[in-house]
C-alpha cells in the first residue's frame, strides 16, 4: 500500500491540465491515478488529505461532484447553509427488544432510554423485525402486536424508525447474544429437505437463512422463498400503515442473507469459524449444485464441478489450493466459478429488492440493503474471505460497485459496516485493511449515484472509534456555506445498551451526535424523504458487470474536522473523574 499526503489547498482541481469543476449533485465520480499531479483549491478549512492505494488498477477519471442527500424535500435555505452538512444518526435497538415469545417487556425502561436518546439529539432508532417471531407458527399467520407497541412508544418519544425485514436467524454471528430462529414451520420443511439451507463442502447445513437456490422454487407449502419474503413485507405494510403514512417509519432495510447482509454465510461461529479464518463457499446444496452444473454445461464445460480445494473455515489462503498464490482462483475454471457464485448473490438481492420497492412504492421512505465489511485478507492477493462470502473483489476487479449499480435501479441505499475500524487496530497477520475497504465501497456507491449509509461493526464507546466514523461520514470535511463534497446519507450506531448510558460513555456519545450533525441543532427535516419511486427496468447482468472495472477511490482526509476529542480529552476526563471520586 502506498500513502500520499497532499496538503496544497485551493478552490479548483487540476488533473493532468484538465480543470474539473465542483457542482452540487447528489452523487459523483472522481478517479485519480497515483501518477497524476494535482492542485487543490478550497475556501474551507482543511487538514492534509490522505490518499491510499492498494495497487488497484486505475482506469478513468471523471469530474468531482458534491455528494448530498437525495432527499428532495430539503428546503433551499437549508441546502445552502451549514445545515447541509448534517448527517442523521440512528441507534440500533437490542436484538431481543421484542422477545422470541413475541413480548415487549421493560416498556418503562425503554421509554426512559428512548427519551434520553431524543434529548441527546438522536434522529431515530433501527429495529430488527424478526420473521421468526411474527410468522412463527404457521404460514401467513402474522402477529405484529409487540412491534406495534414498540413503534407507538418510539413515535411517542419523537424518534423515527429504520425497520429491518429480518428474514435470518438471530444467533451464530459476531455479537449475537440472543437466539431467534427462522419460523418453526420453515425449519420443519428443512428437516424433510435439508437442501433448502446453505451447505458447505462437508455437507454441514446452515439454518441462518434459506439458500438462494430455493428463491424461486415452490417448496414452502406452495410458495417460493421470494414469495414468502414478499408476503411478509406486504403484511408489514398493511399492519404498519399508520407509521408509514405519518413518516415515523422512514427506512426499510431488506434482509438478504445471514445477519441481514447480502452475502453467503461463509464464516459461521456455530460451525467453528474463528477470526481470521477464510471461511468456506456455501453452494453445495443440491439446488445450487444443479444450477452450477447447468451453467458450466452451457459454457461448454460440463466436466467442471464446484471447488474441492478451497480449504476449511479457519485456514489461511496460502494453505489452500484454491487461494494460494497462482491458485485455482486465477484459472479459467476458478474465474468461471467466482463469477457464477457472485452473480447469483447479486441476482438474489435484485429480485427481493424489486419486490420491496413494489410494495413500499409511494411511501416517503428509503429501502436499503446491507453489505458486510469483510476486512480480513483484503490486502492478500486472493481476498479469500470476501470471495467465500460472495464478493468477487480483487485488486483488478471491483466486487462492490456492481452491487451498488444493482441497488441504484431500486432507488435504494447501500448500508455498509465496519465504519469505526482503523487498520492498525486489526491483525497484521490477517492483512486487514478496513479503512481501504470502506473507502472503496463508499466511493463505488457514490460513483453509481446512490446514497450510502453505514454502521459500526462492533460496540464502541471511545473517542477514537467515533472520530473514525465521523471521518468516513464526511471524508473531506464540512462546508460552512453549503453541502460538503462528500457526505453519507446516515449512520446507525450499534447499539443501545446499559453500558452506553454510563455517565462517561453517554457524555462522549452526546458529543458524537452533535458532531454527526456538524454542530447544528437537531432538525427533523433532515430525515424527511420524497416518495419512493418504482424501480427502473432490470439491468442486464452484463451491464452490471461493467462496474467491476476498478476506479481510484476518492481522497479521504487524515482525520475528521468534527472530532469528539482525543488523547488529551481522555486524560482530562480521567483526571476529573479521579478528583470527583476523591471529593466524594
Amino acid at each position: 500500500m502506498h500513502i500520499y499526503i497532499m496538503s496544497s489547498i485551493s478552490s479548483t482541481i487540476v488533473v493532468s491540465k484538465q480543470v474539473v469543476g465542483v457542482v452540487n449533485h447528489p452523487q459523483h465520480s472522481d478517479k485519480r491515478s497515483n501518477g497524476q499531479q494535482w492542485q487543490l483549491k478550497n475556501n474551507l478549512k482543511r487538514r492534509p488529505l490522505l490518499f491510499t492505494s492498494n495497487k488497484r488498477a486505475i482506469v478513468k477519471i471523471r469530474p468531482l461532484q458534491a455528494i448530498v442527500t437525495t432527499a428532495e424535500t430539503i428546503s433551499p435555505l437549508i441546502r445552502n447553509s451549514a445545515m447541509a452538512n448534517y448527517v442523521p444518526l440512528f441507534v440500533m435497538l437490542p436484538l431481543g427488544v421484542v422477545t422470541r415469545e413475541n413480548k415487549f417487556p421493560d416498556e418503562a425502561k425503554f421509554e426512559k432510554q428512548l427519551n434520553e436518546l431524543k434529548r441527546a439529539g438522536v434522529d431515530g432508532v433501527m429495529v430488527d423485525v424478526w420473521w421468526g417471531i411474527t410468522e412463527a407458527h404457521a404460514p401467513k399467520q402474522y402477529d405484529w402486536s409487540s412491534y406495534v407497541k414498540l413503534f407507538h412508544l418510539v413515535r411517542k418519544c419523537g424518534l423515527r424508525i429504520q425497520a429491518i425485514m429480518s428474514f435470518h436467524q438471530c444467533g451464530g454471528n459476531i455479537g449475537d447474544g440472543v437466539y431467534i430462529p427462522v419460523p418453526q414451520w420453515v425449519l420443519s420443511i428443512g428437516e424433510k429437505d435439508a437442501d433448502v439451507f446453505y451447505t458447505n463442502k462437508s455437507g454441514n447445513r446452515n439454518q441462518e437463512y434459506l439458500s438462494l437456490g430455493v428463491d424461486n422454487l415452490p417448496l414452502f407449502q406452495g410458495r417460493t422463498a421470494v414469495e414468502m419474503y414478499r408476503d411478509y413485507m406486504i403484511s408489514f405494510k398493511e399492519n404498519m400503515s399508520d407509521f408509514l403514512e405519518d413518516e415515523t417509519i422512514i427506512d426499510v432495510e431488506v434482509g438478504l442473507g445471514p445477519a441481514g447482509e447480502l452475502r453467503y454465510p461463509s464464516y459461521p461461529e456455530t460451525q467453528g469459524w474463528v477470526f481470521p479464518g477464510i471461511g468456506e463457499f456455501q453452494c453445495y446444496d443440491k439446488y445450487l449444485k444443479q444450477d452450477f452444473k447447468e451453467a458450466a454445461a452451457n459454457a461448454g464445460h460440463p466436466e467442471w464441478d464446484l471447488p474441492d480445494n478451497a480449504g476449511t473455515y479457519n485456514d489461511t489462503p496460502e494453505k489452500t489450493g484454491f487461494f494460494k498464490p497462482n491458485g485455482t482462483y486465477k484459472t479459467e475454471k476458478g474465474i468461471f466459478f467466482l463469477k457464477w457464485y457472485s452473480n447469483k448473490l447479486i441476482e438474489h438481492g435484485d429480485q427481493i429488492l424489486d419486490e420491496a420497492n413494489k410494495i413500499f412504492q409511494g411511501y416517503k421512505i428509503r429501502i436499503a440493503a446491507k453489505v458486510s465489511g469483510i476486512h480480513w485478507w483484503y490486502n492478500d492477493d486472493s481476498h479469500a474471505c470476501e470471495l467465500t462470502s460472495g464478493y468477487y473483489n480483487m485488486k483488478d476487479r471491483d466486487g462492490y460497485r456492481p452491487i451498488a449499480r444493482m441497488i441504484s435501479r431500486h432507488y435504494g441505499t447501500l448500508n455498509f459496516t465496519c465504519m469505526e475500524m482503523r487498520n492498525f487496530e486489526q491483525s497484521a497477520e490477517a492483512k486487514c485493511a478496513p479503512q481501504q475497504l470502506v473507502q472503496q465501497v463508499l466511493s463505488g456507491g457514490w460513483t453509481e449515484k446512490i446514497d450510502v449509509a453505514g454502521e459500526n461493526a462492533l460496540p464502541r464507546y471511545d473517542r477514537a472509534g467515533y472520530n473514525q466514523i465521523l471521518l468516513n461520514v464526511r471524508p473531506n470535511g464540512v462546508n460552512k456555506n453549503g453541502p460538503p463534497k462528500l457526505k453519507m446519507a446516515g449512520v446507525t450506531y450499534l447499539r443501545l445498551t446499559d453500558e452506553l448510558f454510563e455517565p462517561q460513555n453517554f457524555k462522549i456519545f452526546k458529543l458524537f451526535v452533535k458532531k454527526m450533525h456538524a454542530d447544528q441543532e437537531y432538525c427533523r427535516e433532515m430525515t424527511d424523504l420524497p416518495p419512493l419511486k418504482r424501480s427502473k427496468p432490470k439491468i442486464p447482468i452484463e451491464k452490471l458487470l461493467e462496474a467491476t472495472e476498478t476506479i481510484e477511490t476518492f481522497p479521504w482526509e487524515s482525520e475528521t474536522d468534527m472530532s469528539v476529542g482525543g488523547i488529551l480529552a481522555d486524560y482530562l476526563d480521567n483526571l476529573f473523574n479521579k478528583l470527583f471520586s476523591i471529593l466524594n
